[in-house]
């Protein structure tokens, strides 16, 4: 995999689809990777398929990008800011983004940021506690330093460690990153988002709260339900696949 290198990060991400196509990048979540949350799930090929050029990075302190373990090191802007280093990097003037949870904190920073670079954004599994509330909860941290899976007693942190383990993450890295990464925006600086919106949550969620509410704050947004899907199941739900087909066909 091709990678590059933002203020000393090493940034790691695939290029693929169709070249000439129009550029969409994806932003997976926390403890995951630019694979398990896009290629496995089978976004890439949907998008491929639909005549898409699609990108994905692996954020810093996941995958195959740079361990950092310093919590400031994972503070929301900057991680948007590996996402606009990454589209000078491939010479991109604009690009459609989606996130799912954490990417989609990043992607809503990104299109308040830097709108020019931001085509649309589509946020996947992150609702109103974009605003109110970061979603995860904080005991992950303690799970992921946690001497053992067995040490862990917290339902929400077992399956973080589990997932994370299963990805062969860094723990003391994603430790880091759940505790830098907290960054909330006011509903002023929501309201402010001027690019197209699509807002996207399984009915099942837990974790990112109302996409109804979050859609309602920013102008022009649309929400999208994904039936019966929770957190960690709705990412791959053919549901939220023919929603975003539909979006991105609509949006200017």
């Amino acid at each position: 995999m091709p990678s590059f290198d933002d203020n000393g990060v090493t940034i790691d991400y695939f290029d693929q689809g169709n070249s000439a196509g129009e550029p969409i990048v994806l932003i997976h979540g926390f403890a995951s990777t630019k694979d398990v949350n896009w290629a496995w799930t089978g976004w890439v090929n949907a998008l491929g398929t639909a005549g898409r050029r699609v990108i994905a990075l692996d954020n810093r302190g996941h995958g195959r990008s740079a361990k950092l373990y310093d919590p400031a090191d994972y503070d929301t802007s900057l991680m948007a800011g590996d996402v606009r280093a990454l589209l000078d990097h491939l010479g991109i003037e604009r690009a459609d983004i989606m996130g799912y949870s954490m990417g989609a904190r990043i992607t809503a920073f990104l299109a308040l940021q830097h709108p020019a670079l931001v085509r649309s954004a589509i946020l996947g599994g992150l609702g109103v506690r974009l605003v109110d509330g970061v979603g995860l909860s904080p005991t992950i941290a303690g799970a992921l330093e946690a001497p053992s899976l067995a040490d862990v007693t917290d339902p929400t942190g077992r399956a973080f460690r589990t997932f994370a383990e299963q990805t062969k993450s860094d723990l003391r890295a994603l430790a880091a990153c759940i505790r830098g990464s907290r960054q909330t925006l006011t509903r002023e600086e929501v309201a402010s988002i001027r690019v197209p919106v699509l807002v996207a949550v399984g009915t099942n969620d837990d974790v990112a709260g109302s996409a109804h509410e979050l859609a309602a704050l920013i102008p022009g947004a649309r929400a999208l339900d994904i039936p019966d899907r929770d957190h960690m199941l709705a990412v791959g739900d053919k549901v939220f696949k023919a929603g975003v087909a539909e979006f991105l066909a609509e949006r200017p």
